[in-house]
């Protein structure tokens, strides 16, 4: 049998492999269905509210509200604007400067061997900088401006880029040779994160290898199971009796870094790591089943019985957490936090609130899925860092409601509250945590447009919501020219009283995202915007020091939007409102991830995920791409390298705050 990851059915983007089919079987209205309730109910929406329907409720009241959103006042950026457009390099803004910085096969030890594509092992792996890098976060140490831990996730491995000779092109379509035991060992060596040592030298960023704290976190890493779920029967496996134990972490996507200093890796599509299948009368076939398991993209469990169903039917349960890592010992256990719930986590960003409690804003990344937030019990102590590092094992989860009126409520999942009770299947607050999204489908959450990152700001109490696609397209048009694709948006959440724990709120849309020339698309950037600055596809976020909004995106290319994926700045303030402008481009086929500005400003770390993914619909290549063909070989340019995911530090020219 050949390998499932064939170009056709299986490319790894995280657009196509995240995006799924919608696997909600509620009938509560969606975003969109809300939206445009709101919009028939109102008229046209005045001021803020300007930026108005998803492109399901397009009219020509949309483009009215999109006139009425010109922004006639300064922005809060001011840089040269890069070009939009396609291309084997990346790009950053006149005055920057991008210096790749780690890239795939770098080493993170001093002892590690040199990265060698055509002789990769496992025991290499281990010991160098992982593959599609996505979260990156960094953690001054003892306070000092130019030091500094820098923690990656490594999402998800892409064979036909990284492995030579494995790729045969049959009737035009990619096909990947059958997996080896070999090569998924490698594989889940690649997964997993990165934390490393940085420091400054002539205003330059260096990796430390003999750094104390550089550690690699992998599939096969022990890991804790924390919280109200620990130990539960449903946790518990063949190789686990005790239900609290389990090896590695896997799809890692977004995540974060804690008011006290810890790593956040959140675990998102867990489901293509099973194979296998279970009798329809298992009793965790509908628990599977709303999680999209098996997905078998990978065949890590022929080699592996605790990635086959029919072997561990209970092992799905142990993925799908926020895992935490003390990045101050090198040798501590991750745990994975049941409290926040399990589901397709995209990240996990943090703000301390006014009574000093913490709150995390989680999204679930698949259509028609939901936004949560999690409320610790305790307080943060920032005079005691050990007195914070079990926070997150109690609190109070809670999924988002969005009614059409424009208000919001955080309806609280916990058992025994509502319809969380036994007679609908959930004996204690553990099974409400595993099976989160069954409990938010009869909590009538409403179904959003894949959520991705949710970003907090703390200087105005609002927190933006990344909505990558919004509906399942089947048809194309000159608007949306390939099929399942929409431009997704930005919504604006308010919290009651600016306070992050409160349970009411009010919502707003941001941006309406695509091309905004094109009438049928109804994108409601400022007219100040430029052809370089509209952009589709929202996917990270990061507000920076000053309290401004980055938004990085992931599924543009010549075929969607004519343009890379990339960086943008936008504006959320006063008259420039909507207005947004390109700062940094990756090269085709590429994602932009984890925007990381350094806390004084000078430096904006950025991932570069899966380069070369891609390039059929490119001028410049023009076909399939992999190992041996390749549409980019960034950042290398060598003939004898491949493509090689990295993370970018871009710093000014001369010094400097960035933007």
């Amino acid at each position: 049998m050949t390998d499932l990851r064939q170009s056709q059915i299986f490319r790894t983007s995280k657009l196509e492999e995240a995006d799924g089919p919608g696997l909600n079987p509620t009938a509560t209205p969606t975003m969109g269905d809300i939206i445009a309730a709101r919009f028939s109910r109102r008229g046209f929406l005045k001021g803020s509210m300007a930026s108005a329907a998803i492109a399901a409720t397009v009219s020509p009241v949309a483009l009215l509200a999109a006139g009425e959103a010109r922004a006639q006042g300064a922005s809060a950026f001011s840089f040269p604007e890069v070009e939009a457009g396609v291309d084997a390099d990346h790009h950053v803004a006149e005055g920057y400067d991008a210096d790749v910085l780690l890239r795939w096969g770098d080493k993170v030890f001093a002892d590690a061997p040199e990265f060698d594509p055509r002789a990769q092992s496992e025991a290499a792996q281990e010991r160098q900088f992982g593959y599609n890098n996505d979260f990156v976060g960094f953690i001054p140490l003892d306070g000092a401006a130019d030091r500094g831990l820098l923690v990656v996730n490594h999402e998800y491995t892409n064979e036909h880029l990284m492995f030579p000779n494995v790729v045969t092109l049959q009737d035009g379509e990619m096909v990947v040779a059958d997996a080896t035991e070999d090569r998924a060992n490698i594989e889940m060596a690649a997964h997993g994160g990165t934390v490393i040592e940085l420091r400054k030298e002539g205003g330059k960023w260096v990796p430390v290898l003999d750094g104390r704290l550089n550690r690699r976190i992998t599939a096969k890493t022990r890991m804790q199971l924390t919280g109200p779920a620990a130990g539960h029967d449903r946790l518990k496996t063949s190789e686990d009796a005790s239900g609290t134990e389990v090896l590695g972490t896997i799809n890692n996507c977004a995540g974060g870094v804690t008011p006290w200093g810890t790593y956040i890796m959140a675990e998102e599509n867990i489901h293509g790591y099973f194979l296998g299948e279970l009798p329809a009368d298992h009793p965790e076939a509908r628990n599977h089943e709303r999680l999209g398991v098996p997905g078998a993209s990978y065949q890590w469990g022929r080699f592996h019985k605790r990635f086959d169903l029919g072997q561990e039917p209970n092992e799905p349960n142990r993925f799908g957490w926020i895992v935490e890592v003390d990045v101050m010992d090198p040798a501590s256990v991750p745990k994975k936090r049941t409290a926040l719930g399990r589901f397709k986590h995209e990240g996990a960003e943090s703000v301390v609130a006014k009574d000093g409690r913490v709150v995390f804003y989680l999204g679930d990344d698949e259509r028609f899925d939901y936004v949560y937030k999690f409320v610790t019990a305790g307080r943060y102590n920032p005079d005691d860092r050990a007195a914070n590092m079990d926070l997150l094992d109690e609190g109070t989860l809670y999924v988002a409601r969005f009614e059409a009126d424009g208000s919001m409520r955080w309806i609280p999942l916990v058992h025994g509250e509502g319809p969380l009770t036994a007679e609908n299947g959930f004996e204690s607050q553990a099974d409400v945590l595993i099976e989160t999204r069954r409990a938010a489908d009869l909590l009538e959450a409403t179904p959003m447009d894949r959520p991705e990152d949710i970003q907090p700001n703390p200087q105005t109490g609002r927190a933006y919501v990344m909505l990558t696609n919004n509906t399942k397209r089947t048809e194309a048009n000159a608007a949306n020219p390939r099929v399942e694709n929409a431009f997704g948006h930005i919504i604006e959440i308010l919290e009651a009283d600016g306070d992050f724990t409160a349970t009411t709120g009010r919502w707003e849309i941001l941006l309406q995202c695509g091309d905004p020339s094109v009438a049928e698309v109804g994108a409601t950037f400022s007219t100040e915007t430029t052809k370089n600055g509209w952009f589709g596809m929202p996917d990270n976020a990061a507000v920076d020091a000053d309290g401004r909004l980055w938004v990085s995106t992931d599924g543009n290319s010549m075929a969607d939007t004519g343009r890379t994926d990339g960086l943008w700045a936008v504006d959320t303030e006063g008259d420039a409102r909507g207005t947004s402008r390109l700062f940094y481009r990756v090269p085709v086929g590429a994602e932009l991830c984890g925007p990381c500005p350094t806390e004084d400003m000078t430096t904006f770390f950025v991932a570069v995920q899966h380069p070369g993914d891609g390039g059929e619909d490119w001028e410049g290549h023009g076909r399939l791409s992999y190992y041996e063909d390749l549409s980019t070989r960034w950042p290398d340019f060598q003939d004898d390298m491949p493509v090689r995911p990295a993370v970018v530090a871009i710093t000014r020219q001369g010094g400097g705050r960035i933007g």
